[in-house]
């Protein structure tokens, strides 16, 4: 969605197996031959990796922008003051954007000194970047949690995509703290016995975090929006995505479909928490789902990681159906109290949090 500007740092596991096996790579090229930058880091440390990212584009974009001030006389006021204080939100500004620094560098091309000869190296860095941090919940979840809530910490402006399988998928299906109450994973044999984590609860606790939690299958616009939301929020985002795996014990060709299934029994509400509805006196919390139609058990029972225990034990089963069809329901009901509140209520402690790189 972010073409060039996008910089992604990959956590090792399934993502970064397909995502940097060539000659085949889910990742595009618009007609100038131009895409992401995508590397992969080690699991345990992705987000720290990916906020040096955010940190090194931030040190480019205020060389660039010092550069510029001091060529300011050289280049022309009007284009210098045109780059300098262009918004760059939407798609249209990040065009015209493109078209003047376009323009700046074949003037910094005719100027014959050093200060120019910097700002070319770092030109670029005039359009803004687009940083991600993407990882599955193996690592999101548990072995790189520390960093990466250390990273929303931070308020920089860094954008985090969670694949989550509920399940470590690369390394053989060991349970996860994403795996959810009563189903079979390696380590939870006779199904594991606590609900999964809420990360998204978790983050939005810091009230200047963009969260969304979304599920391509089941609402494919609300996930476009989530995206787009999530890359312009001057800020810290967290997307957590649905993503069926082989591990589920499903027909991958229908993913799709049990995706739908998961958001319509309530097991996973789709929802949005923008800090910046604060500014128009809405509530940041926004529910996006509708409530449970199906029980939870026509979700769950399609997947071979819940209907295996019902056959091997049977009464163990039944018992961790009833209760994870009441977490489900009181999550549900949690997510509804959080929606139906003023957005005073998530105002962060002190106010609204600054981003230090502005």
């Amino acid at each position: 969605m972010f073409g060039d500007r996008a910089q992604i740092a990959n956590a090792t596991g399934c993502s970064s197996i397909y995502g940097g096996s060539l000659p085949v790579t889910p990742w595009a090229v618009d007609h100038d031959g131009r895409g992401p930058a995508w590397s992969n880091s080690l699991f345990e440390d992705n987000a720290e990796f990916g906020l040096g990212f955010r940190l090194a584009a931030d040190k480019h974009l205020a060389l660039a922008r010092a550069l510029l001030v001091q060529l300011t006389p050289v280049v022309g006021e009007e284009l210098a003051a045109g780059v300098l204080n262009a918004p760059q939100i939407h798609e249209f500004e990040l065009r015209a954007q493109r078209i003047r620094v376009a323009e700046l560098k074949t003037r910094l091309l005719k100027i014959e000194t050093e200060p120019a000869r910097n700002l070319l190296s770092v030109v670029d860095h005039l359009v803004r970047r687009s940083i991600w941090i993407v990882g599955g919940d193996g690592w999101a979840f548990d072995i790189g949690f520390g960093g990466l809530d250390h990273v929303i910490a931070t308020g920089r402006n860094v954008n985090i995509l969670v694949l989550n399988t509920e399940v470590y998928s690369n390394t053989g299906g060991q349970a996860s703290k994403a795996t959810p109450l009563g189903a079979v994973a390696k380590f939870a044999a006779a199904g594991k016995r606590v609900a999964r984590k809420d990360l998204a609860l978790q983050a939005i606790a810091y009230g200047n975090v963009y969260v969304a939690q979304v599920a391509m299958g089941a609402n494919s616009q609300q996930t476009l929006d989530a995206f787009r939301e999530a890359e312009a929020y001057d800020g810290p985002s967290l997307i957590l995505a649905y993503s069926q795996c082989i591990a589920h014990g499903i027909d991958m060709r229908f993913g799709m479909k049990q995706q739908d299934l998961a958001v319509a029994c309530g097991y996973w509400p789709l929802l949005r928490f923008n800090p910046t509805m604060r500014s128009v006196g809405k509530s940041p919390f926004q529910l996006d789902s509708p409530r449970p139609t199906i029980p939870f058990k026509d979700y769950a029972y399609n997947e071979v990681r819940y209907s295996s225990l019902a056959r091997s034990l049977p009464d163990e089963a039944a018992a961790l159906l009833a209760s994870a069809q009441a977490a489900v329901v009181d999550k549900y009901q949690q997510y509804e109290a959080l929606a139906a509140q003023d957005g005073s209520r998530f105002q962060p402690s002190g106010g609204e949090v600054a981003n230090p790189a502005s």
